[in-house]
């Protein structure tokens, strides 16, 4: 949805990616609108070093732009969004710097501005790894709805950064002002987060996960995996494998130990995902692998995979959309040879049985609980 925001530098025509004309979700909302109003209003200096954390499509990495920031996100989909706005936008792409979650941030902040993750792990984790970069004199200010911004929230902030308060509503948005300051016993990082899997999942049992902050379920295995695990179909010599949205890829890892010559991929859109999954596969298998960032599989040959293994989500940060599921279940048509299968584990309302016979023209229904269906679709 091409819908333009209007900032104290200009106006921009904003999208998501892969634009979608059927998808009438905005690429920003009014926290991004009263941070930029607010960073105008109060002359916070920017010519410092500026970053932006957690910048869901690009809206305050482009209306800044000029300002050369950094930008910090888990999603590929969000930094190729920055890449496409910026582009729009007439920015010079060569002033403005990508990184990820992954990457260590600059060593010096001037200007932080975080844009509240749904996900209070990732805030945790991303204020303790930015803690060393911020000084006394650095303008820390998050942006989010007032859904969003709770008291643990505003408590993180506190024990890793400093003092922090909260600005009044506007347009259901809420800033947060952190005043950053030595901060001794802020503790230590605890993500990472490694434990062992339950017993009771065959080959799995026991074995070390490793998750990263903001992967789904990330201090336990959830029901809707365990429940797929149960109902895995078998595969015989090198298959070529797909763990589609992959987590922490204990799905493709039963695939592994069950099969040591299938060869996996393992795909996501969030760089902490990913990094969770090899961390997870190089401590417990020892078959080829290949993990992969990017939205679904583009980039995978037409025809050149056998299985694909699939829990698509069903939210955009906090928006309920099948979107993801329609593209994943499209790619994976696509990349499936003649007679390979795409299974997909989800909630029952969901329907995705009618989606997925829209796309492969039928779908056969392998297992079932009160809350969960695996479907299974082969390409013809």
């Amino acid at each position: 949805m091409n819908d333009p925001v209007t900032t104290p530098w200009g106006q921009y025509a904003l999208t998501r990616f892969p634009e979608d004309p059927r998808d009438r979700l905005r690429a920003w909302d009014a926290s991004d609108a009263y941070l930029l109003r607010h960073l105008a209003a109060s002359g916070v200096p920017l010519d410092g070093t500026v970053v932006v954390v957690g910048d869901r499509w690009g809206a305050l990495t482009t209306a800044l732009a000029a300002h050369g920031p950094t930008q910090i996100t888990d999603s590929f989909l969000a930094r190729e969004a920055t890449r496409a706005n910026l582009a729009r936008a007439g920015a010079d792409p060569s002033a403005v710097r990508l990184l990820t979650t992954q990457d260590p941030p600059p060593p010096r902040i001037d200007v932080l501005l975080v844009r509240v993750p749904k996900s209070l792990a990732l805030l945790e984790d991303q204020l303790h790894r930015l803690a060393p970069s911020v000084h006394e004199g650095t303008v820390v200010v998050g942006t989010g709805m007032v859904k969003e911004i709770h008291t643990s929230t505003l408590t993180l902030f506190e024990r890793i950064l400093g003092p922090t308060r909260t600005s009044l509503a506007e347009q259901k948005a809420r800033l947060v002002f952190c005043s950053p300051g030595p901060r001794p016993d802020r503790g230590a990082d605890p993500w990472p987060y490694r434990y062992p899997l339950p017993d009771g999942i065959g080959p799995l049992s026991g074995r070390t996960v490793t998750n990263h902050a903001g992967v789904f379920c990330a201090d336990r295995l959830d029901i809707g995996t365990r429940f797929f695990l149960r109902h895995l179909p078998r595969t015989e010599g090198g298959e070529r494998v797909v763990d589609l949205g992959c987590g922490n890829g204990v799905v493709g890892l039963a695939v592994s130990l069950a099969n040591p010559e299938a060869e996996l991929l393992f795909v996501d859109e969030s760089y902490q995902a990913v990094a969770s999954a090899r961390a997870t596969y190089q401590e417990n298998a020892r078959g080829q692998a290949e993990f992969r960032v990017g939205d679904g599989l583009a980039g995978v040959p037409d025809g050149s995979v056998d299985l694909v293994l699939n829990n698509p989500p069903f939210h955009s940060h906090h928006a309920t959309t099948d979107a993801t599921a329609r593209r994943m279940f499209t790619g994976a048509r696509r990349a499936l040879r003649p007679g390979g299968e795409l299974w997909v584990i989800g909630n029952r309302h969901l329907g995705y049985h009618v989606t997925l016979r829209r796309v492969f023209g039928s779908c056969e229904l392998v297992a079932s609980d009160a809350k969960f269906v695996v479907l299974r679709a082969v390409r013809k």
